[in-house]
């Protein structure tokens, strides 16, 4: 029996999309909140609204101290792809995972 069968499945049909859960991004970045105070983190992702990545540091930004966000965003409209989004400290940064 073939236990990535799911992998093989999305490699045929071209379907290659597959997005760290962000349980599984709380579980390990809980350990390295000492490493990002006063850091810049970059997230290069095509749709900073569909990173979990994205979602995790926002979320945590005040918590993990950090001094900026940023991302990268696809622009459906050309194929451009652009720094978009910068991110100072927020009040919307609640509920830390710790």
């Amino acid at each position: 029996m073939v236990k990535n069968g799911n992998l093989h499945k999305a490699k045929s049909e071209k379907n290659d999309e597959f997005y760290t859960q962000l349980t599984d991004i709380e579980k390990e970045l809980k350990h390295y909140k000492d490493q990002f105070k006063g850091k810049m983190v970059f997230c290069n992702c095509d749709d900073p609204g569909w990173s979990n990545f994205w979602a995790f540091f926002s979320l945590n930004f005040n918590h993990f101290g950090l001094k900026k966000l940023i991302s990268t965003q696809k622009s459906h409209h050309c194929a451009v792809m652009a720094i978009s989004v910068v991110m100072k400290p927020s009040v919307f940064c609640w509920n830390p995972i710790l």
